[in-house]
């Protein structure tokens, strides 16, 4: 029987809201505890997967893989299988651990700073424990922010949670001598006070849950547990149905006890909490234990699968799990039911496993985003057998599945790969990979910058460095001599200037140690299409447009680029480039429609300015069509509400949304969130987002949360600072934003900074959110155009006219006169001497052709044809089927009178 130890390594987290009557339901792989009615979900169904059809043969192929540290790769995989006839893929990570290595070591990470009952992101455990890699581990209950694991875990060393009173649930862990088990335990202590009575002792650092014991409903009713300092949950914990009975106890001696209400004292490191629920639990606190006096409590962990009681000094780190996936190396029959985490549906997953000899272990998560299509169970038991795992369990997936990692030379922790949600999920606990390796001699260097380049960029490259144990190190920027085997370019330093079409390596070597980098420096004949993502800009001065440009090539490949490398034309206006975005200065007389071109090598593509814009109301609050919802950070702290109001002063509408907050409480950073509703979509290509901000003078900051169509959250300011009285109409920008868009949240925050005074306690209002886009682009007015080929003589809406140039026939095709045919039709017409290129401007169309060349471009994409452009007597003759097909005029042609027309 193991002595309670306190240790601050790893402290526990709370879980599930408990009712009058409550179940265990499981969904995307998280085990959910709370009343019926709460916490059954609407359309259930619709989430889930189909369920997994019958078994096909399926594939486990390694595409990569990368050293993390010593004694730690990283492996990622394409598993294949056929589903309905139809094949499939997911991508499959894998961190393998050599624990003969004795650089390289395995550990629990929790919560937040360590902690048990405070939820956190994998990558935040990761960084804060000083992992260098890790994934997701534990199942939890995610109805209240505690979600402490429901399986045991003992981190460096210390049992900082116990086991759930639930059946099948397997836990993986290593002994001090480095053995890899997987097992199946239970929880037996007692607690003896100095006069000699006992009581059992029911768990450690335990959130409230509806476990499978037979006769008692409430897993904290007459029941005695421990709270340690690892505990980091606001209550001991919440939802428990009952009043707490507690006694502190400091180096074995009860120092204080309360009855009924919970002890407010810290609890100290060398001390622990034992709390009781009410009955004969709390009876016992009552009567046998006195401040002053001794008390001991002893407990172990009982293997359920070969009856013994366990140390849990005897680990070095322990992980509670889900079900048992592989025993001896092929698949196991589950040993707990799957369906409570969606065990038959293709979602995200997470594992666990060592190999037969008990010297790897195997980190394994499958994704479930962009075309991954997630695993089942019995696909997560094909892809472990497969990898050689010899025993391995399932932790938790869906949302859960993450996968750290520090990439080979550098200094910083990353993800390794998506998440099936937008952002991290929070969460009980994970597997932290950590390295003690000293620091070695220069072994290897990866270059860091851009594979493509474009003519006249600067880029400035730099080395990721590891030593002979693969920590990261840094490499003296004198000490590195760059070239380049191609003359594309030239080096200054580490700077290297793109000035020649063509491809190139490049070489960086430092001492003995030399890395290699491709690059490619792209001219204009390679591009296929090239374009301006935003909508119409205002032809107003000092409105500003986001130009992010896709630049595709002709083989395949996409670059999204900034404006800083292209060369910018404005026809209608005096434009500027600047920090990715286009401002409008002076327009020119007379101009209705402007255009900012872009240009690469001479390629082009633009968007229009227009005058003018469109308003749309998105909400005014006056009829509910959704829940309006209040949420707060840190919820432990702050307090928050939302209301539709109708009393505010001088208010334009009925009726307004207030946003109260309360930050009297905690320090740092503190929020008021309206939640509105799924989100309120924003559709089409708008410039910026209006609102009616009623201000309380707090000197507060107003944010609004979108995310937009990329999946991309963006956090926009609507006001810096309330500074004002009463109502003010706020514009917020919507550059970068990707449409369609969704409105997610409006909040109120602050810093906890002390330079300028903000009110901690207020409300403030917001009112008819309308979304501000540039009015649509018009087509100019289109002529009635005649015209005689060979002849000069020619009509334009009935009225005679006399042409500079003859229409012609040559080779069967069709020749006009550029410059009258466009102009005729509403259209500008530029024309570059040097290059020969004709550019032509009408309405949301530029059409460009260069003299004498079949390819064409018409809103920066590339197209050839038949014939080319030409001039004769000095004026440009383009193809008749360039206006019909390209531009969509009308184009009749009457052989017997050789006459054109074109409406």
């Amino acid at each position: 029987m193991g002595k309670l130890k306190q240790g601050k390594h790893g402290r526990m987290k709370r879980r599930g809201h408990l009712g009058t009557k409550v179940i265990i339901v499981a969904m995307s792989g998280i085990l959910i505890a709370g009343p019926v009615a709460s916490i059954a979900p609407e359309g259930l169904g619709q989430w889930l997967a189909p369920q997994v059809s019958a078994a096909t043969a399926s594939q486990l192929k390694l595409k990569s893989q990368s050293i993390l540290t010593s004694g730690a790769k990283r492996l990622d995989y394409s598993f294949t299988t056929t589903r309905s006839n139809k094949s499939v893929k997911t991508d499959v990570h894998v961190i393998e651990v050599d624990l003969t290595n004795p650089y390289v070591s395995l550990d629990t990470i929790s919560g937040k700073s360590g902690s048990v009952g405070q939820r956190n992101n994998i990558l935040n455990m990761t960084k804060e424990s000083g992992a260098i890699g890790g994934i997701n581990g534990d199942v939890f209950i995610m109805s209240n922010s505690e979600g402490a694991p429901l399986g045991a875990q003992v981190q460096n060393g210390v049992l900082t949670s116990t086991p759930s009173r639930l059946s099948g649930m397997y836990a993986f862990s290593l002994t001090k001598d480095r053995q890899p088990v997987i097992d199946s335990y239970s929880f037996t202590g007692t607690v003896t006070a100095s006069n000699g009575n006992t009581f059992n002792l029911e768990g450690i650092n335990k959130s409230a849950y509806f476990g499978e014991m037979d006769g008692i409903t409430y897993s904290h009713s007459n029941m005695i547990y421990i709270y340690t300092s690892a505990w980091g949950g606001a209550e001991r914990p919440m939802n428990s149905a009952t009043k707490p009975t507690e006694a502190l106890v400091i180096d074995g001696i009860v120092t204080e006890i309360s009855v009924e209400t919970a002890i407010k004292t810290a609890i100290p490191e060398n001390g622990y909490i034992l709390r009781a629920g009410q009955g004969d639990a709390a009876k016992f606190i009552r009567e046998n234990l006195k401040v002053g006096e001794a008390v001991t409590a002893d407990y172990a962990l009982r293997s359920k699968t070969k009856g013994v009681n366990v140390d849990p000094a005897s680990f070095s780190m322990l992980i509670g799990g889900h079900t048992l996936l592989v025993d001896n190396g092929a698949a196991s029959a589950f040993s707990r039911d799957i369906a409570g985490v969606s065990g038959n549906s293709y979602t995200s997953r997470s594992g666990i496993g060592y190999s037969k000899d008990g010297t790897k272990v195997y980190l394994i998560t499958a994704e479930k985003s962009g075309s991954n299509t997630g695993l089942s169970l019995k696909e997560l038991q094909q892809v472990m057998v497969q990898l050689g795992v010899y025993k391995g369990l399932n932790l938790d997936g869906g949302g859960s599945t993450t996968m750290t990692e520090r990439p080979l030379g550098s200094t910083s922790v990353q993800l390794a790969h998506s998440t099936q949600e937008s952002s991290q999920r929070a969460v009980s606990n994970g597997i932290g990979v950590f390295t003690n390796a000293p620091q070695g001699s220069l072994k290897g260097m990866m270059v860091r910058g851009s594979n493509v380049m474009l003519l006249g960029q600067n880029v400035t490259y730099g080395v990721s460095a590891y030593d002979t144990y693969y920590n990261p190190m840094s490499v003296d920027a004198s000490a590195q001599t760059w070239t380049s085997s191609a003359a594309v370019g030239t080096f200054s330093g580490n700077v290297f200037t793109a000035t020649k079409i063509g491809k190139t390596q490049l070489t960086v070597k430092s001492g003995d140690v030399t890395a290699n980098y491709d690059v490619e420096v792209i001219g204009q004949e390679q591009i296929a299409s090239m374009k301006i993502n935003a909508s119409a800009g205002m032809l107003s001065p000092g409105s500003t447009l986001q130009v992010p440009i896709t630049v595709k090539l002709k083989n395949g490949s996409t670059y999204n680029l900034t404006g800083d490398s292209f060369v910018w034309e404005f026809v209608g206006f005096d434009g500027e480039y600047k920090n990715g975005a286009i401002s409008v200065g002076e327009l020119k007389k007379d101009a209705t429609t402007g255009y900012a071109i872009a240009r690469y090598d001479g390629y082009g593509t633009t968007v229009p300015f227009v005058k003018g814009e469109q308003a749309s109301v998105i909400e005014d609050f006056e009829t509910a069509r959704y829940a309006i919802t209040s949420q707060v950070t840190p919820p432990e702290t702050t307090k928050g509400t939302v209301k539709i109001v109708t009393d505010l002063p001088e208010q334009k509408s009925g009726k307004a949304l207030q946003i109260g907050y309360d930050f009297t409480q905690g320090t740092g950073t503190r929020a008021s969130y309206a939640v509105l509703g799924s989100g309120l979509t924003l559709s089409g290509t708008p410039s910026s987002l209006t609102m009616d901000v009623y201000s309380d003078t707090s000197n507060n900051w107003v944010r609004a949360e979108i995310v937009d169509a990329a999946g991309k959250t963006h956090l926009l300011d609507v006001a810096k600072e309330l500074n004002w009285t009463g109502w003010r109409n706020v514009k917020v920008d919507l550059s970068g934003v990707a449409f369609p868009a969704k409105l997610k949240r409006v909040y109120v925050v602050t810093l906890g900074q002390a330079d300028v005074e903000k009110l901690p306690v207020g409300a403030i209002a917001i009112d008819n959110l309308t979304l501000r886009t540039a009015t649509a682009v018009k087509e100019p007015a289109r002529a009635s155009i005649v015209m005689t080929a060979g002849s000069t003589k020619a009509t334009v809406n009935g009225k005679a006219l006399t042409l500079e140039a003859a229409p012609l026939i040559q080779q069967g095709s069709t020749y006009v006169p550029l410059r009258f045919v466009t102009e005729a039709m509403g259209a500008e017409v530029l024309y570059d001497d040097k290059t020969r290129r004709v550019t032509v401007l009408r309405g949301s169309q530029m059409l460009e052709m260069t003299i004498g060349k079949k390819d064409y471009t018409l809103n920066g994409v590339r197209y050839t044809s038949d014939v080319a452009p030409f001039t004769k007597n000095g004026r440009t003759l383009i193809p008749i089927r360039l206006f019909s097909e390209k531009l969509g005029f009308k184009v009749k042609y009457e052989d017997k009178l050789r006459q054109i027309t074109i409406d």
